[in-house]
C-alpha cells in the first residue's frame, strides 16, 4: 500500500460514486415514496399549519420507531434542544458540557437558554464525548454544593451535559449517563444526525430525553424540522406547553402562564416527514451499503481510515467519513480543493466551537484531540441514492 495523496482521494471518491451527476453533493434529500400524495393531502383539505392530522401521526410513529413513549414535533433541531435544556431545569448563568466538535448549533441552543457552553473532550473511535476524560475533567475543576455540582473555577452551577452522536455513530451514552448520575447533570443527547442508529440494540433516543432533526440533509427530511423524545409524561406536557406559546385550554380565550416559543412544527413539514419515515429502513440498509463502498475502495490506500462504528452500536452512516493519519493531516485543504474541482462537494468537520469568537472565552478542558481531528476529517458524499450507482 501507498501513502495517500489527495489525488487518491478524488480517485476514491470518484471510484463509489461512478456516473453520478457532477457536481455530486455531500447530502441531498431522496423522495421516491408518498411525499407529493401526503404534502397534496394537506393542500387540498386546507391544513397546513401547526394543527393537523400529519403533525400527530409523525409524533406517534417517530415516537415508536425510537422506542421513546412521546415525541413531541418542532420546527427545527436547534429549537428542539433550546426548550429541552429550558425544561429541563438549565437556568440563565448555568454552565453546559458540550462537545467543541460539533455543529454550531448545539453550543447556539445552550447560549439560547441564556446558559452558557463548557467544551469537553471527545474520543477518537466515535468522535463522541469520551466519558473517561470528562470524568477526570470534572473530578478535576468541580465540587458539589447543595446537592449541585459547582465549577469551582467560576462559581456556576454546571446543569447539564449534552453529547452528540456525530455523523450518526453513537456515543459511549451508558457510560456518560453513568458520569452524569454521579455530577447530578441532567443529560440530553443530541442526536439530530442519528435517527435510525442503535446503541447495544436499542434506538438512540429511547433511553432518556434527546432531540433529532430532520433537516434537508439529514437522513430523513421534513424540509425543516426537529423533534424531542422523551419518556416522562410529565416532561413531555411542559415541553407541548412551552413549544405553543404556553396557551391554556380553552374554546376561545388567549390565555397564556409562561414565556414561551411558537416552535411547532406545521402539518405540510410533518405529511412530509411520515412519508419519509416509512422509507427509513432502506435509508439506513442504503446508507452502510455505501459506507461498505468507501471502506473497500479505501482498503489499499494507507495513511486514511474510513470512520468504523463503534462497537455495540449501529449506525445510519448519515456523513460517510474519512479520517487522515496525523502525520499527513496537511493535505486536508489540497484535498479538499481536488475534490471540488472533480465536482465532489465534500467537506471539512465543523471548526471547533471554541475556536469561533463568540465562544473563545468559555470553560474548556485541553482539546488538543478536538483540534487534531478537526484537521484530519473530510466528510464524503453520503446520500442515499448514492448506494445504487
Amino acid at each position: 500500500m501507498h501513502v495517500a495523496t489527495p489525488s487518491d482521494i478524488v480517485a476514491l471518491v470518484a471510484q463509489v460514486v461512478g456516473n453520478a451527476p457532477r457536481p455530486v453533493a455531500l447530502h441531498e434529500p431522496f423522495f421516491s415514496g408518498n411525499e407529493k400524495a401526503y404534502v397534496a393531502s394537506c393542500i387540498d383539505e386546507g391544513w397546513v399549519s401547526s394543527i393537523g392530522a400529519f403533525v400527530d401521526r409523525f409524533e406517534r410513529e417517530l415516537a415508536q420507531r425510537c422506542e421513546a413513549k412521546y415525541a413531541l414535533a418542532a420546527v427545527n433541531g436547534t429549537c428542539a434542544l433550546h426548550v429541552a435544556l429550558v425544561a429541563s431545569g438549565v437556568l440563565p448563568g448555568d454552565e453546559v458540557l458540550v462537545p467543541s466538535l460539533t455543529f454550531v448549533a448545539t453550543a447556539n441552543s445552550v447560549s439560547h437558554a441564556g446558559a452558557e457552553p463548557h467544551f469537553v473532550e471527545v474520543e477518537e473511535d466515535s468522535l463522541g464525548v469520551c466519558p473517561k476524560k470528562l470524568e477526570n475533567y470534572l473530578r478535576r475543576i468541580a465540587i458539589s454544593k447543595n446537592g449541585m455540582t459547582v465549577n469551582k473555577n467560576t462559581g456556576r452551577i454546571i446543569r447539564a451535559l449534552v453529547p452528540v452522536h456525530v455523523f450518526g455513530h453513537p456515543c459511549q451514552i451508558d457510560a456518560l449517563r453513568t458520569v452524569a448520575n454521579e455530577f447530578n447533570l441532567v443529560l440530553i443527547e443530541d442526536a439530530t444526525e442519528a435517527l435510525g442508529s442503535f446503541y447495544r440494540e436499542k434506538p438512540i433516543g429511547s433511553s432518556g430525553l434527546a432531540v433529532v432533526s430532520f433537516n434537508g440533509n439529514k437522513i430523513i427530511t421534513t424540509g425543516g424540522g426537529g423533534a424531542i423524545l422523551m419518556q416522562d409524561e410529565a416532561q413531555y406536557k411542559k415541553i407541548k406547553h412551552l413549544t405553543t406559546t404556553a396557551k391554556k385550554p380553552h374554546a376561545w380565550a388567549f390565555e397564556h402562564d409562561d414565556v414561551a416559543w411558537n416552535y411547532r412544527m406545521p402539518n405540510l413539514n410533518a405529511a412530509l416527514g411520515c412519508a419519509q419515515l416509512e422509507q427509513l429502513t432502506s435509508f439506513v440498509a442504503a446508507k452502510r451499503m455505501l459506507a461498505k463502498k468507501y471502506r473497500d475502495a479505501a482498503s489499499n490506500i494507507s495513511g486514511v481510515q474510513i470512520l468504523r462504528e463503534p462497537a455495540h452500536t449501529k449506525s445510519n452512516y448519515w456523513l460517510v467519513t474519512l479520517i487522515a493519519d496525523q502525520d499527513i493531516a496537511s493535505w486536508r485543504d489540497e484535498a479538499l480543493a481536488a475534490l471540488h474541482k472533480a465536482q465532489f462537494l465534500c467537506r471539512p468537520i465543523w471548526s471547533p466551537l471554541h475556536t469561533l469568537p463568540m465562544y473563545r472565552a468559555c470553560g474548556r478542558d485541553d482539546l488538543r484531540l478536538t483540534e487534531s481531528l478537526s484537521r484530519r476529517i473530510i466528510s464524503l458524499p453520503s446520500s442515499v441514492k448514492l448506494a445504487q450507482m
